[in-house]
């Protein structure tokens, strides 16, 4: 990323994003845009955790993979939430959610936190490229030095993405997501891509994991 290439991140579940938002926030401040399901964006502002549980005595806290954003955004023990004397790694008012399902109970409460969430529905009714390329604009401000992107297989209907472990209906078609990744990942602003969730050991065919590796494709080199 410093040399100006654009990683794209493989990883199982979405825990990974820890370690894109830790190094993003060695070099400076940045956002982050997040495609996924409803679980991963409810869990990811759960309340803060204990700081002086260990991984062997805590009691309440779920699998990183699911609070990756909460711990990101400093919600947690320290030994996560602060590793290098860094926290937050990234600041709640510069995230943006998208493919949140539209039966979400917990919006007002990522709104409180001045974490903008866009659903299936609002995409489907503003046009998803159009509001990919609007979030851009958020994100290209003086004070953030660019923006990383999530794309969580969840967010796709389990019509087109059975291969994930918690699948979520009415999720996003395949032709809404490539409109909303593009404009994501192909702005100058763009730094990285995580690409996380899909569970080859539930797609013996390899069809769901073609389908993933065509759209990323297409929306880093489709013009």
């Amino acid at each position: 990323m410093r040399a100006g290439d654009l990683p794209v991140v493989l990883g199982g579940d979405c825990s990974i994003q820890l370690g894109a938002s830790l190094a993003l926030r060695r070099i400076g401040r940045f956002g982050l845009a997040a495609d996924g399901g409803t679980s991963h964006a409810l869990k990811a502002v759960g309340e803060d955790r204990p700081t002086s549980a260990t991984p062997a005595t805590r009691t309440g806290f779920g699998a990183a993979g699911g609070e990756e954003l909460a711990l990101a955004t400093g919600r947690g023990q320290d030994d996560l939430t602060d590793l290098e004397g860094l926290k937050p790694y990234l600041r709640d008012e510069d995230v943006r959610l998208f493919g949140i399902r539209d039966y979400d109970s917990e919006r007002d409460e990522l709104a409180a936190l001045k974490i903008q969430t866009v659903t299936v529905g609002e995409l489907r009714e503003w046009g998803a490229e159009a509001i990919a390329r609007a979030t851009v604009q958020t994100l290209e401000l003086p004070h953030l030095e660019g923006f990383w992107a999530r794309l969580d297989a969840g967010c796709l209907d389990p019509s087109v993405m059975p291969a994930v472990d918690s699948p979520d209906p009415d999720g996003l078609l395949p032709d809404e997501l490539l409109a909303l990744l593009s404009p994501l990942v192909r702005s100058p602003h763009g730094v990285g891509l995580n690409i996380t969730i899909y569970d080859p050991d539930l797609d013996p065919e390899g069809t769901a994991g073609e389908l993933l590796a065509d759209l990323v494709v297409a929306a880093l080199t489709e013009s």
